[in-house]
């Protein structure tokens, strides 16, 4: 009779008297605490409790059984205290810039590894390698990082380009239209801060060319955006830096197999920790971050009009 957690609970329902109390006070459902009574009835071979109208009280069985469960669950507290604390398990530290969503990815992480917490972050784009080297995350969704030197930068999609124009510019009457279009317009640089060039937009400075996700996320209601059919698309990367031991039971490599589309129990995954393959020779697969609504034809000049 050495299961500390049973007589724990049968300790506390001669405490409290009560089956249903006593499962409150446990955090555990009264059916579950009275099948376990059940269990050790049967082990003891006769009744430890007996009911009646002032409450649940201990048979002469269960008063013998007292003695024996307080001496286990004493045993047992001074096991506890003399184990070393479990270590935290630490937290998947995860940055993104401004317009990735990863609300679908740390969704899978959570229902796949509760054990393991994840975090994340709002990266700014001139902070995002930055934040990786100084290690303030331990990854980081990144628009094209022109140094990857001492990072594994895995490209994911490609951003369309669009111009953003007020309301009522000309720009506006078109389903899409080309840098040439643009050739007499008083173009605008991005800047670090988007929300204050998209202002300067609205305020008639000159249109702005960004990457779809950044107009859709900072859309206002006096300006739209167009698809720039022949300008180059932007990139994003998962990325994370390179270190020494690195293998495929690094919470990284399953948190970009989660992003890839691995799925939890695939033959990819398997094959993958056999040959331990590495990100950098592992074939990427590119999905196109194009705006919901079907692309127009690309148009031989700006004078083809929106319907």
């Amino acid at each position: 009779m050495n299961d500390a957690t049973v007589l724990r609970w049968f300790l506390a329902v001669a405490e409290i008297g009560a089956f249903g109390r006593a499962a409150r006070d446990l955090s555990i459902s009264r059916h579950r605490l009275s099948a376990a009574i059940r269990d050790l009835e049967a082990e003891v071979g006769e009744r430890v409790f007996v009911t009646d109208e002032s409450g649940t009280h201990l048979t002469s069985a269960g008063e013998a059984l007292s003695a024996h469960a307080r001496a286990v669950v004493a045993d047992d507290d001074e096991r506890r205290r003399a184990e070393p604390a479990p270590a935290p398990v630490p937290a998947l530290r995860i940055g993104f810039v401004p317009g990735v969503t990863v609300t679908k990815w740390t969704r899978i992480w959570a229902d796949r590894f509760p054990g393991t917490p994840l975090t994340v972050e709002v990266i700014e784009e001139p902070d995002q390698l930055t934040a990786l080297r100084e290690g303030r995350v331990d990854m980081c969704f990144v628009r094209e990082p022109a140094d990857r030197d001492g990072l594994h930068a895995v490209p994911l999609y490609a951003e369309v380009a669009v111009v953003v124009v007020p309301k009522d510019h000309p720009v506006a009457a078109y389903d899409a239209v080309t840098l040439a279009d643009l050739d007499d317009e008083s173009m605008q640089d991005r800047g670090d801060d988007v929300a204050v060039t998209l202002e300067m937009v609205a305020a008639g400075v000159g249109p702005v060319v960004l990457p779809h996700s950044l107009a859709r996320l900072h859309a206002r209601k006096d300006l739209v955006y167009r698809p720039v059919t022949d300008a180059p698309p932007t990139q994003v990367f998962l990325a994370w830096p390179i270190e020494n031991g690195e293998d495929d039971t690094d919470p990284r490599q399953e948190f970009l197999g989660i992003v890839r589309g691995r799925s939890e129990h695939s033959s990819r995954a398997a094959a993958e920790r056999r040959t331990g393959a590495t990100p950098a020779t592992r074939p990427t697969r590119r999905k196109s971050a194009a705006p919901a609504r079907k692309t127009p034809p690309r148009p031989t000049s700006r004078r083809k009009r929106a319907r």
